[in-house]
């Protein structure tokens, strides 16, 4: 049996490994890896200042399509005129100076779960009838949010096509403190419980979506 100098010693070691894991947490989530890619997708529900860095991203790389996907419009709806996340964030990129050939509205039905993975079936399916299989992407999302994303639509799109991220930093928390905000806890600490979920045991599956050529 160890002395109660080591068990004091391993007691130690374990909270200076769960307060070094909780320290990461954060940057591994926030996983900011984009790829080269011609197709540039923002995740429709990300605030105003996600949206200024794709006018930016435009202005510095080439793509030829600029897509938002989005499921439907959850609170205010009716007073907002527009349906879906997707087609409120195209209205936004068109109204800080995007060019409307080039920005694409990609909605998605309304579910009660997957979201992010349905979401991705959508641009998959949209990819498919415009003739844009196979193609590389990278994905516009907010911070902790972006590990899971890339997960979930690798599993949309599968091996062959390269997923990309961009990942903001939130404005809701300091990234270096997150843990010392309720805010940033409980979001930090949600998306890896939900990462978790999503790598282990999430089974991928198509939602029913009948999509056409816009």
């Amino acid at each position: 049996m160890p002395t109660w100098r080591g068990v004091l010693a391993l007691a130690l070691a374990g909270l200076l490994l769960l307060w070094l894991l909780v320290r990461a947490a954060l940057g591994f989530l926030s996983v900011n890896q984009p790829v080269p890619a011609r197709i540039l997708v923002v995740e429709g529900w990300t605030p105003d200042y996600a949206f200024e860095f794709v006018t930016n991203q435009i202005q510095q790389a080439a793509y030829d399509k600029v897509v938002v996907t989005g499921g439907p419009v959850e609170f205010g709806a009716p007073l907002s005129g527009y349906r879906t996340y997707a087609e409120r964030g195209a209205a936004i990129l068109i109204t800080m100076g995007c060019s409307s050939n080039l920005v694409r509205a990609v909605p998605a039905p309304l579910v009660v779960q997957d979201r992010t993975y349905t979401a991705a079936v959508a641009l998959r399916r949209w990819m498919q009838v415009n003739s844009l299989p196979d193609q590389a992407i990278n994905l516009v999302t907010v911070g902790p949010h972006a590990r899971r994303s890339r997960l979930l639509y690798g599993k949309a799109f599968g091996d062959k096509v390269p997923i990309g991220t961009f990942a903001l930093p939130s404005t809701e928390f300091d990234s270096r403190r997150w843990y010392a905000s309720s805010s940033g806890f409980r979001v930090v600490i949600g998306e890896i419980l939900a990462y978790v979920y999503a790598k282990i045991f999430f089974y991928p599956k198509d939602p029913g979506l009948s999509l056409s050529s816009p």
